[in-house]
């Protein structure tokens, strides 16, 4: 199989790259650090691996390169977080998702020889925030900022459709493994000081790195998925629920919550992330015949940490 990986050298995109080699595909890599994606899947043991340079919200000569690919994985996107969600930052964030997956579906559609599937990411923040909701694949969208981010991300897939690609979208929850979300976490626990964030209520609804990875690549294969899927652990816990995990695999104490003045200072509108969350249910995605291997948080932390 030959795919087009975006996003290739993000948390996920490193992965799914490393399985795709271990499988004996074909890859094409669109970087905009070349030089980045060249020290991250080096020669020889990246050998199956064609890295090329693009910008994501501009047309170019990478766009004919989709051409005589089977497959499409995108999943480019500015970081959420890191920055304060200024108006400009928002704009940014919006623009890399939406009108990106717009030049991905163009290339798409131009290309002589059409790749016939594009899996592309969206995020759980589709469905807006609650602490006493369950959302799945049938759920209306909220109105929030990520709502909206996330809406405009996957309307910009849907044309693929019309180029008769198969499209399958991904409605990820955050993703553990060692990195990410979870490096982030980690050092008030290791220092004796882990706890709740907020008030420890709020929806904590995750996936394992390697599940999430697993459910790509049988999208890429399997002809009978289509339309979106949730890419969360079907046990999503209370952030309070977490921390209690963590410390116990970590053999720390998890008692001194993380204020949420604090956050909000540090971070902004952004603190959201992390202060609000929502409960999502994988119903359409376990229906659909994907297996996990880490269906309950401790299992998932337990594989990462030990």
């Amino acid at each position: 199989m030959k795919v087009v990986v975006t996003g290739a050298t993000g948390f996920v995109g490193q992965r799914l790259i490393e399985r795709l080699q271990e499988e004996g595909h074909q890859i094409l890599a669109l970087v905009r650090s070349p030089d980045k994606a060249a020290k991250l899947f080096p020669a020889p043991q990246f050998s199956n691996v064609e890295i090329m340079g693009y910008e994501p919200q501009t047309s170019g000569e990478w766009q004919t390169a989709l051409s005589g690919w089977d497959s499409v994985v995108n999943l480019a996107g500015e970081p959420l977080v890191g920055d304060r969600w200024t108006a400009s930052r928002k704009q940014e964030i919006i623009n890399s998702r939406a009108v990106g997956t717009q030049k991905i579906v163009e290339a798409i559609a131009a290309a002589d020889s059409k790749p016939s599937v594009l899996v592309n990411a969206s995020a759980i923040g589709f469905y807006g925030t609650s602490e006493t909701a369950t959302f799945d694949e049938s759920s209306s969208s909220g109105d929030d900022f990520l709502a909206k981010v996330c809406k405009a991300w996957e309307q910009a897939a849907q044309t693929a459709t019309d180029a008769g690609t198969r499209l399958v979208i991904f409605r990820i929850g955050i993703v553990l493994g060692m990195g990410g979300a979870l490096a982030k976490m980690l050092p008030p626990f290791q220092m004796f000081a882990g706890g709740p964030i907020g008030s420890g209520k709020q929806w904590f609804s995750w996936v394992h790195r390697d599940d999430l990875v697993n459910f790509i690549l049988m999208a890429l294969t399997d002809t009978s998925k289509s339309g979106v899927y949730n890419a969360t652990a079907p046990n999503p816990v209370r952030m309070a629920e977490l921390c209690q995990s963590l410390g116990k695999v970590l053999n720390r104490p998890s008692w001194l919550p993380v204020p949420e003045l604090a956050l909000e200072l540090l971070l902004g509108e952004a603190a959201q992330l992390v202060l609000e969350g929502q409960n999502v249910q994988p119903q359409k995605t376990q229906a659909a015949g994907f297996q996990y291997k880490y269906e309950t948080i401790n299992s998932a932390l337990q594989q990462i940490l030990t």
